[in-house]
C-alpha cells in the first residue's frame, strides 16, 4: 500500500523534513533511489540528456561500490547524489546504532548533506541524529513505477496528475522499476518539458 501523493497533514506532521520545495515556478526535483546498477542507470542518464534535465540519485553505498564508474557518470553530468544508507536498511526494522553506522559507511562513498532513508521508514532517534548533518529528503509525489502491478501508463499518471510546482518526485534506477521507468520517464519529460518546465538539484 502506497499513495502516489503524500497527503498535506502527514507533510505537516514531519515538518522537519523536506517534502517539496516551496515556489511558484514550473520547477520539478525529479529523485532516483537505489543505484547505481549497469544499464538502468547509464540510460536514464542519457535520458535525461536529451532534455538538458538535472536529477537528485539516492545512492546505496554497495551499488556505489560495485559501479564506480557510473557514480562518477552521474556527477560528471551535474546530477547531486544523496545518501541511501549503505545497505538500503529499513529503519523501523535496524537498531539505531546499526542504522547510523550503516548511513556512515555509505558517507565515506557518497558526498554532500542529502539523505534519503529506505522506503521512507525512519525512527525518531535516527531521524534526530541524522538531521544534524543531513537535509532528509521525502517527497509529496510517489510514481510506483517498482510496483510491478500497475501499467506504465499509470505510473505516469502518477506524476502528471499530482505534480505541481516544487514537487519531489521518486522515481527509482533499479531493475524491479526498469519496465515502468522506460515507459514514463521519457514520457514525463516531454510532457513538462513541453509546458515550459525545468527540472532541477537541491540548492545545499
Amino acid at each position: 500500500m502506497y499513495l502516489a501523493k503524500t497527503p498535506a497533514i502527514i507533510q505537516r506532521l514531519w515538518p522537519g523534513y523536506t517534502w517539496r520545495i516551496p515556489t511558484t515556478e514550473r520547477v520539478l526535483y525529479l529523485t532516483f533511489d537505489d543505484g547505481p546498477i549497469p544499464v538502468v542507470t547509464p540510460w536514464v542518464l542519457d535520458t535525461l540528456k536529451q532534455y538538458h534535465a538535472k536529477a537528485t540519485f539516492f545512492c546505496v553505498g554497495e551499488n556505489v561500490q560495485r559501479h564506480p564508474d557510473i557514480f562518477q557518470r552521474i556527477l560528471s553530468e551535474g546530477h547531486a547524489v544523496g545518501n541511501h544508507t549503505h545497505q538500503h536498511l529499513n529503519g523501523w526494522k535496524t537498531d539505531a546504532a546499526v542504522y547510523l553506522n550503516n548511513v556512515r559507511q555509505c558517507a565515506g562513498l557518497v558526498p554532500g548533506n542529502l539523505f534519503r532513508p529506505p522506503y521512507g521508514r525512519l525512527r525518531s532517534e535516527q531521524a534526530k541524529a541524522l538531521k544534524k548533518n543531513y537535509q532528509i529528503i521525502m517527497w509529496d509525489v510517489l510514481s510506483g513505477d517498482f510496483d510491478r502491478s500497475i501499467e506504465p501508463q499509470k505510473c505516469l499518471d502518477n506524476i502528471t496528475r499530482n505534480s505541481k510546482p516544487g514537487s519531489i518526485v521518486v522515481l527509482h534506477d533499479s531493475l524491479k522499476a526498469e519496465r515502468n521507468l522506460r515507459y514514463a520517464l521519457p514520457a514525463l519529460l516531454d510532457f513538462f518539458a513541453g509546458k515550459e518546465w525545468r527540472f532541477e538539484v537541491f540548492s545545499v
